[in-house]
């Protein structure tokens, strides 16, 4: 089997997650060090409907989200790596109306754990971004987390057949 680029490995990582699916995430830009994920603007996870603000749950499920996807789609073979810790720093709500793009990056690479750190943007054109610099947009909130890597020995075998195939069913 041909090696996967990292991109297809966070598309076909996201794919397994039914959350995922919910939201309508979609990986935008995947390097060796970062994913772009967007959450796209839905009636449905607003928070507060009079101001139109995101909920928060949907906010920090797309932070963990993306970070996790950075994870899984950035180190060498198949490790599911669980999360330890996760700070998420709100600086102001989401408007009604805008996509969310979180950029995760990888920042350490540990024996036992991985660090990383995630910004969240506002943008009206969320949907056209595809690159992997920071987006233009307004920041709503900075995440850190650490994940515990649990070793490509003790991730299941079906689940990286699945990712290797493409086959989520």
């Amino acid at each position: 089997m041909t090696e996967l680029s990292i991109k297809t490995r966070a598309e076909r990582f996201l794919a397994t997650l039914q959350h995922g699916q919910v939201l309508d995430l979609s990986v935008v830009s995947a390097t060796d060090d970062s994913v772009t994920m967007r959450l796209p603007y839905q009636p449905q996870v607003i928070g507060d409907p009079d101001s139109g603000t995101l909920h928060g749950g949907s906010l920090t499920t797309l932070v963990d989200t993306a970070s996790g996807t950075a994870v899984f789609a950035i180190l060498p073979g198949f490790e599911l790596c669980p999360t330890l810790d996760l700070r998420l720093d709100y600086m102001q709500g989401a408007r009604s109306g805008y996509d969310l793009l979180a950029v995760a990056r990888v920042i350490r690479i540990a024996s036992q754990v991985v660090f990383t750190e995630c910004r969240v943007y506002e943008c009206e054109h969320a949907a056209e971004y595809s690159s992997s610099s920071e987006p233009d947009g307004n920041l709503i909130a900075k995440c850190s987390a650490t994940f515990m890597r649990i070793g490509a020995d003790m991730t299941p075998a079906d689940f990286r057949a699945r990712i290797e195939s493409g086959d989520n069913a």
